[in-house]
């Protein structure tokens, strides 16, 4: 009999935003996810990157300025920079808690490359910012490169990327095989270092790809049973942050398209996670998506907790 299959999206929440609250974090993080793991459930994770590549991106540019002979790093490589530690921590954290517990499983982190396609609209509207604050001529400076920035009212400015949908995973594969072979892997992390097609060339793009959107697209590549997405919050509502919020328990794939269509999720937040959702739903047979968050996770895949898609 084929084991579940269970793809898992981790928040930054979750994941913390420097090194030691990263270490902490994952050690709290990793025991939810050996309970999945223990249960009998083949796991494959993707994290976030928000806050790591950022910092990156920023320490390494900043470095380069400082110092002849250092180039600035682009954002496909700052996000593949992203995944090797966030990874290495993830992977770590998780193998000493199976090992603690006398599950002798192997956990493996794939630097995920994820294609996107150059005409997508998005490239013409950025809206990911990154990276510190700028002043005026720093702006300009990054304007004359032919990046994009935002003025920080009151503050200065930021620069901003685009966000891409993912089209597929160049590594899927290799992660099909780990979870055949009844591994632990960790994949996609940040969305997946966005790439475009040049011929039989991978070119980096300099973009960001909505790590949720990217869990649905290995969720379905991997045909897991079950999409499960971490946030902060224990279920989705309809009317958010007004005296008419309502917390839903179960969403139907057609319930939840006509939720979107009439904006009831912020783009920023909770329409990637249940656009995500409803895709891999609606893509196969048997499947369902769970929102909710780390502290109710385990009680949401048994049904009671959290926002169901299905």
């Amino acid at each position: 009999m084929a084991k579940k299959r269970l793809v898992i999206a981790i928040g930054h929440k979750d994941l913390g935003t420097n090194l030691p609250e990263q270490k902490a974090a994952v050690e709290k993080t990793s025991k939810v996810i050996a309970d999945f793991i223990q249960e009998g459930w083949q796991t494959a994770l993707v994290h976030s990157n928000a806050p790591q590549v950022g910092m990156i991106h920023t320490a390494m540019n900043e470095f380069s300025k400082l110092h002849n002979g250092y180039s600035h790093a682009p954002m496909s490589v700052c996000s593949a920079m992203s995944q090797g530690y966030i990874g290495y921590d993830l992977q770590n954290g998780l193998r000493c808690e199976l090992v603690r517990r006398g599950i002798y499983k192997p956990v493996s982190t794939i630097l995920t490359q994820v294609t996107v396609d150059p005409y997508d609209e998005a490239f013409y509207t950025p809206v990911k910012v990154i990276g510190r604050i700028l002043n005026a001529e720093e702006a300009a400076e990054e304007e004359s490169k032919g990046n994009h920035v935002t003025e920080i009212p009151g503050a200065g400015y930021r620069r901003i990327v685009s966000a891409p949908h993912p089209v597929a995973i160049v590594e899927i594969d290799a992660i099909r095989a780990l979870l055949d072979a009844d591994q632990v892997v960790i994949a996609c992390g940040g969305g997946g270092i966005p790439v475009l097609e040049q011929g039989n060339r991978l070119k980096g793009a300099s973009a960001v790809i909505e790590k949720d959107l990217a869990s649905g697209l290995l969720a379905k590549e991997v045909d897991a049973d079950v999409l499960l997405i971490i946030t902060s919050v224990d279920q989705v509502t309809l009317n958010y942050g007004t005296p008419d919020e309502t917390p839903i328990s179960h969403m139907t794939v057609e319930e939840a398209e006509a939720y979107m269509k009439s904006g009831q999720f912020a783009a920023a937040s909770m329409l990637p996670k249940v656009e995500a959702s409803a895709d891999f739903v609606s893509n196969g047979k048997g499947r369902k998506a769970i929102i909710t968050s780390l502290a109710k996770a385990k009680d949401a895949l048994l049904g009671r907790a959290g926002t169901v898609i299905s």
